[in-house]
């Protein structure tokens, strides 16, 4: 399997050939914010009462092949499984070792994990997002968690699974004057809704101090993660594995200060090809860094809950797109290879549903 370069080539290319064959740690950062409530925003739980699970359960299922916190996987009644899936193969497959982060989820994972103590984010559609105090806690544990991890291998993958977090990464992206658009987990995202939400939520915003901002519109993820970032890429490389909500964390961490020659954005070409999302724009505004693309071949399935991905659901998440580029850059996986572990998982999951 290829990774496509795209961005800043040149740097990327430097990028993948300093990290072939090389050891990475992947890390889950989990979290909640209280505007995946507002109806329509996702589609990441099948309900709102199964909101505060999702991100949880993506970590139970990334280290234990199953769930702990409720008794399935999370996947669409028709089939359409988290993203988590392609994670855990890729992990496995290139036997990556993983931690995971809670960073304010509304519901503990049932594993062992780095513990922040933050609370989960409020709806930015009501209220102040997120105590000024606990933005820089979370800055600060971001920063000793990054150092903490990077020290252990080549290159720290960073994922995370937050419920609605496209909805406050458009609000901080628009809180720090770029005119941008974001992906969603729906072919019909639901744009306008997000962007009627973030037009009332930053309304608040009376400064232009970043971690006000953030205070303002954001949530603990993006705080968190962008901690992880400053602290990380001071002694490592490291790759932001997602989509939209990355370039939240990177424009935030921007203002705070990165060593940009060891950062690049991991993502899947679902995200590079929705084009309502215009990410590869969204990056080149904000940092002139490298995007790495894989490509799980997933429309070559013959699972229509994976083949989806390639229809415009889900596109991203859980870290899926970063994690399949360092399988790649550690074994030289290929496409075949990896989508014949991906349909074999998928069948053993629905075993157990």
């Amino acid at each position: 399997m290829s990774i496509q370069v795209l961005g800043n080539k040149e740097s990327g290319e430097n990028f993948i050939k300093s990290l072939e064959n090389k050891q990475f740690t992947f890390s889950l950062v989990i979290s909640y914010t209280e505007t995946c409530e507002i109806p329509g925003i996702t589609i990441a739980g099948a309900d709102k009462e199964f909101l505060k699970f999702t991100s949880p359960a993506d970590s139970e299922y990334l280290n234990f092949g199953h769930c702990k916190s409720i008794d399935t996987i999370p996947m669409s009644p028709d089939g359409k499984p988290t993203p988590a899936l392609l994670t855990r193969v890729a992990l496995d497959a290139a036997k990556i070792s993983h931690v995971v982060i809670n960073a304010g989820s509304k519901v503990e994972p049932k594993m062992p994990c780095f513990e922040t103590g933050l609370k989960p984010g409020k709806n930015i559609a009501k209220e102040t997002a997120i105590d000024l105090q606990d933005v820089k806690n979370a800055v600060d544990y971001g920063k000793t968690i990054g150092r903490s991890l990077a020290a252990l291998s080549d290159c720290l993958v960073i994922g995370e699974s937050i419920p609605g977090g496209t909805t406050t990464a458009l609000a901080v992206l628009n809180g720090f004057g770029l005119d941008s658009n974001v992906s969603s987990s729906m072919p019909e995202n639901p744009l306008d809704l997000k962007k009627q939400t973030v037009e009332i939520a930053i309304k608040r915003i009376s400064s232009n101090d970043p971690f006000e901002i953030i205070s303002q519109v954001g949530d603990p993820m993006i705080a968190t993660v962008a901690g992880m970032l400053i602290g990380a890429s001071d002694i490592s490389k490291v790759i932001l594995a997602g989509g939209t909500q990355m370039t939240a964390v990177l424009l935030f961490a921007k203002q705070l200060g990165y060593k940009k020659e060891n950062v690049s954005i991991g993502t899947t070409r679902y995200i590079v090809e929705d084009a309502d999302a215009g990410f590869l724009d969204t990056v080149k505004k904000i940092d002139d860094i490298p995007v790495l693309v894989s490509d799980p071949k997933l429309d070559k399935s013959s699972i229509s809950g994976l083949r989806s991905y390639s229809e415009g659901f889900v596109k991203e998440g859980v870290g899926a797109g970063g994690s399949i580029v360092a399988a790649v850059l550690k074994t030289g996986i290929n496409s075949e290879q990896f989508l014949k572990l991906v349909e074999e998982e998928y069948n053993r999951v629905l075993t157990l549903q």
